[in-house]
């Protein structure tokens, strides 16, 4: 499979293409990729998720990825590698922040933007940095890389949303190899039972329930439902896919039990949750072209 190298710090690539796709590849950098306009699928690890304007995805080094094109879309590309976060470019303390958060992404598919204020913000950041990079004016690099650097501190904020609070770049490796896994199987439960865990790491369930705790400050039962939680939160925002699909996705037996599980977690069904949250998109849309 093709891995594509980025031989400077960053780079913009602004392009609309029509009714095609790009074969599965890998990167030895970041990408953040933007949907300006359009539809289509986006394929990360093999999970496919539709896409249409306003959506974000970041694909980290080694994800295997794709899209496939299926209205006119106009994307915009960010690519930018380690070496630029370590660059000076941020403030001391947040860099090794910035490149753990990056890093621990949960490498799977969907929009990144999580909260909706940034979601708002996102798409004007983008814009002001297409037309520094086409119009060339003064200080047009010095304005660019503030640009570009808001946005990746924006995408930053919105993965963190993913991550327990108290796990930092401090935190052992083993506690962040076991986040990855729950995150890379989260679709599979068999899989991140604590005896499936426990036998994957080669430590007693026992230690691994204190072990986890100790870490990240909270139980491991505690980190997979509000994992799931979260992810059933986006595709309900953020796709168009039914209820029933939701609940085959991420593993639960049926409609009714995914139903259940979120009622308790929420309060409230995840059909007026939806509905609830396209009602709070529409007034801000609203709002802003008042």
């Amino acid at each position: 499979m093709k891995k594509e190298s980025l031989y400077k710090p960053f780079e913009i690539v602004h392009k609309t293409l029509d009714k095609c796709g790009k074969a599965e590849h890998k990167h030895l950098f970041f990408e953040l990729v933007y949907i300006i306009s359009g539809t289509g699928k986006q394929c990360i690890n093999q999970n496919t998720f539709s896409y249409r304007a306003g959506h974000m995805f970041l694909i980290t080094p080694d994800d295997c990825h794709s899209f496939d094109v299926e209205s006119t879309t106009e994307f915009f590309f960010l690519r930018f590698t380690d070496i630029y976060i370590k660059s000076g470019v941020f403030q001391n303390g947040d860099i090794q922040r910035l490149e753990f958060i990056l890093q621990n992404a949960n490498h799977q598919p969907g929009c990144i933007l999580k909260n909706l204020t940034d979601k708002l913000l996102v798409k004007p950041i983008v814009e002001a940095i297409i037309r520094e990079y086409v119009n060339r004016d003064l200080y047009n690099n010095e304005l660019i890389q503030q640009l570009v650097n808001t946005l990746i501190v924006v995408v930053a904020r919105n993965i963190a949303r993913y991550l327990p609070e108290q796990v930092d770049a401090h935190t052992e490796a083993m506690a962040l190899d076991m986040l990855n896994y729950i995150q890379n199987n989260i679709y599979f439960p068999e899989k991140i039972r604590a005896e499936a865990v426990s036998r994957e790491f080669g430590i007693s369930e026992n230690y691994l329930g204190r072990y986890f705790k100790k870490h990240t400050h909270q139980t491991m039962q505690q980190y997979i439902i509000n994992y799931r939680t979260k992810l059933i939160e986006a595709r309900l925002l953020h796709s168009d896919r039914r209820i029933n699909e939701i609940a085959d996705e991420l593993g639960f037996t049926d409609e009714s039990h995914l139903n259940k599980f979120f009622r308790k977690q929420r309060g409230i069904s995840p059909t007026t949750f939806r509905r609830q949250g396209m009602v709070g998109v529409s007034e801000n849309e609203r709002l802003r072209s008042a």
